[in-house]
């Protein structure tokens, strides 16, 4: 098997595009949007997971070029006392720290690294259709082309075209908040350089961090019923404004004043696959969020849609056929996925937040990290083998 097809151009899409060239498959990305611009008003953070993958792939020059580093994150209460601060992941290696940027800056630096390696990225590209054939499968797109290979990798988000095809009865649920994000160049400084800043509100669950030149990026999430759809279609900043800020005058921390300061505001219902949602079909098979969206509570959706670019470049490199490429990868990467699926939601609905699978145990959790860098080693070899050149 040489002929991969990526549908879809974002954080998973190249990230799997990377991993696939690197393992030596051919892979050609097909990507709906005309340019690589997606979101640019929100904001994300890759963790130090995420950032371990991007290093496997050669990719963190590209990624570290933009954005800023988080290496502490601290905790208000809600009168804006602090009550704890604790380094950031792995804040002491410059390579895998948090970083924090715009989503549509990482999906642009990833796209450039991917046509830099000689990966052709088709813009424009809408699928419309796929036919699993004998030996290939087939995408059509609105355009009226089509690519034939012999695997389709679906990387095209939540609204998930291949997973449709995949898993037509398979729907996303609203993960109990909906949530809104914003930035402003004309907060007073924090003085709290690469910190992240959790604050505990009586009715909002608020974060913000400040970069380098003086922006600080924010978000906030609120419990309740989805807002409908006609409500986000026709919201504007100053609507947002007039939703959010009575929550947060509510305490007397710095998230009202924020919000305040802030004209590019943008809102979403937080929403999630279930677990067990089929990732394979066919010739065609799920990453990112459209295999295992997660509610944005634990901020880890990125992170894990490059962790799955890694796993599974060496899944097909490690295994036998495609089909046990496939297995190894789905028997690897759906505890993971659906467990923070699982934790990200009950972060949303304020219920119970369950320990991870395994043994218990703070040794539990360090066995469990140990076999995730392992996994995403890349020289390691996925069948326990030995390793690989």
């Amino acid at each position: 098997m040489t002929r991969l097809i990526v549908v879809g151009g974002g954080i998973a899409g190249a990230g799997a595009a990377l991993a696939l060239h690197k393992a030596g498959f051919d892979v050609v990305v097909h990507e709906a949007h005309p340019d690589s611009a997606e979101d640019i008003g929100a904001f994300l953070t890759l963790a130090s997971n995420g950032m371990r993958a991007l290093a496997q792939l050669d990719a963190s020059p590209a990624v570290t070029a933009t954005g800023f580093p988080l290496t502490s994150m601290r905790l208000l209460d809600d009168a804006g006392a602090e009550t704890a601060r604790v380094p950031l992941g792995e804040a002491g290696t410059a390579h895998l720290r948090y970083r924090c940027l715009r989503r549509g800056d990482l999906n642009a630096a990833l796209q450039t690294e991917v046509t830099r390696r000689g990966i052709e990225i088709r813009h424009g590209a809408r699928l419309v259709s796929v036919e699993d054939g004998q030996d290939t499968v087939t995408a059509r797109f609105a355009d009226g082309t089509s690519a034939t290979g012999d695997l389709l990798i679906g990387a095209d988000g939540l609204s998930s075209t291949v997973r449709r095809h995949i898993a037509p009865k398979a729907r996303s649920e609203y993960a109990g908040q909906y949530v809104f994000y914003g930035y402003t160049d004309t907060a007073p400084p924090s003085g709290a350089g690469e910190t992240i800043t959790m604050v505990r509100g009586s009715c909002v669950a608020f974060g913000y961090t400040e970069s380098p030149e003086g922006e600080t990026y924010w978000f906030a999430r609120v419990s309740g019923e989805p807002l409908t759809a006609d409500t986000l279609a026709h919201g504007t900043p100053a609507r947002w404004r007039e939703l959010l800020l009575p929550l947060l005058r509510k305490d007397t921390t710095p998230a009202a004043d924020l919000v305040a300061a802030t004209d590019r505001l943008m809102v979403t219902n937080a929403t999630e696959l279930p677990t067990g949602t089929p990732w394979r079909g066919g010739r065609s098979l799920l990453v990112g969020d459209a295999a295992h969206a997660a509610s944005p509570a634990t901020g880890q959706g990125a992170s894990m849609a490059l962790e799955d670019a890694v796993v599974l470049a060496k899944s097909l490199r490690d295994a036998p056929d495609t089909d046990a490429a496939l297995r190894l990868y789905e028997r690897l990467r759906r505890p993971r996925t659906e467990h923070n699926i699982t934790v990200s939601g009950n972060i949303s609905r304020g219920t119970h937040i369950p320990s991870r699978p395994g043994p218990r145990g703070a040794g539990a959790d360090r066995a469990g990290e140990e076999e995730l860098v392992r996994q995403l080693e890349w020289n390691t070899d996925l069948l326990g083998t030995g390793t690989t050149t």
